[in-house]
């Protein structure tokens, strides 16, 4: 249930509708936006008298909600969510870059390419240390050394680092991670997603290789109703019947969720498609859609990568496409702009 408060509502009043509401085993959640303030209603709502509460002389309007996802809902929070990690504001109607390789192999090769990424601006560093794959055979990540690679780039460049956690038994070393990456094949590991959410960091949730939108909110509440309200949604692409790419990107995810979620939104051109040719016009695309950051894989010798070397970029590469993002979010931006006083002037 949503109650809209009216914009002159007393404090005395708003205290005696908090107590009541206590009471009766409800927890609030509020959310004060420009001109009204709006409080989450969470519990066994279907107890509560709907006419008796909007009768009350501060409330302007009632609304239940029939959403399982209560916090990450738009309703309840009208206003973006705006999450900062370090020098980027990820939510803010700014576009960031979140660019690196797939997995730390070295040192050397960490740092370089985190200058060579910060040089064309992206203001976070991605890299993996523990790497989920597919076969058991595969290059399952350098683990803690790789972490401390990936420390070792953020002191040479300042870039915060974003890095996937798999497993419970790996939450201790993460404890200098900036921003906590929960890949597809744990979205719905609703354990790790509890422990992430006691976290008091950013968390990166990316889509289930088959989840809806629905199941994808559902596991950003797990970690919201834990306590951690910095929850990032990342579209990967998607697993359907074609075969030409390794997933599908659902380019719709983005205006969707725009629609539903308060929570900024990103997106991961590499993976949607697995190949570097592609990694272009859908991060374009993702841009056009109104996408809040992008997630690129960048690597300095892709050929020789350990690890999903056909999808990632060189550093030249990446440093011209950004350039061409930049002005694509300007542009996007402003259309986007005309189009809200049009449909106001309507």
């Amino acid at each position: 249930m949503i109650v809209i408060l009216k914009p002159n509502a007393k404090r005395e009043q708003l205290d005696g509708l908090l107590d009541w509401l206590h009471s009766k085993d409800i927890t609030v959640h509020s959310s004060v936006g420009a001109n009204h303030t709006i409080l989450g209603l969470v519990g066994d709502t279907s107890r509560l008298d709907i006419d008796l509460i909007a009768a009350l002389d501060i409330v302007e309007d009632v609304k239940r909600v029939q959403e399982p996802y209560k916090k990450a809902n738009r309703k309840f929070h009208p206003e973006p969510t705006v999450v900062t990690v370090g020098d980027a504001r990820i939510g803010d109607g700014s576009l960031t870059l979140i660019a690196g390789p797939c997995s730390v192999e070295s040192e050397e090769q960490v740092v370089a390419i985190a200058k060579a990424v910060k040089a064309a601006g992206a203001t976070m560093l991605r890299g993996g240390a523990f790497k989920p794959r597919t076969s058991p055979y595969s290059f399952q990540g350098l683990g803690e050394k790789g972490l401390e690679f990936l420390k070792a780039a953020r002191a040479e460049t300042g870039l915060p680092i974003v890095t996937e956690l798999m497993d419970l038994t790996q939450l201790p070393h993460f404890k200098d991670v900036d921003v906590i990456q929960i890949g597809a094949r744990n979205m719905q590991n609703f354990d790790l997603l509890k422990a992430v959410g006691r976290q008091e960091k950013p968390v990166l949730l990316k889509r289930g290789m088959s989840a809806t939108y629905e199941e994808w909110l559902m596991s950003a509440e797990y970690i919201m109703a834990s306590g951690n309200e910095q929850v990032i949604l990342c579209e990967r692409g998607i697993r359907t019947f074609e075969t030409n790419t390794r997933n599908t990107f659902d380019i719709s995810a983005i205006p969707v969720l725009r629609q539903l979620t308060h929570l900024p939104i990103v997106a991961d051109p590499s993976h949607a498609s697995g190949r570097s040719s592609l990694v272009a016009p859908l991060a374009m695309a993702a841009v056009a859609a109104g996408v809040d950051g992008l997630e690129i894989e960048v690597h300095n010798d892709p050929a020789h990568a350990l690890c999903d070397g056909p999808q990632s970029l060189r550093p030249e590469v990446f440093e011209s496409l950004a350039q061409k993002l930049f002005r694509l979010h300007d542009c996007a931006a402003e259309l986007a702009e005309d189009t809200r006083e049009e449909g106001q002037a309507k």
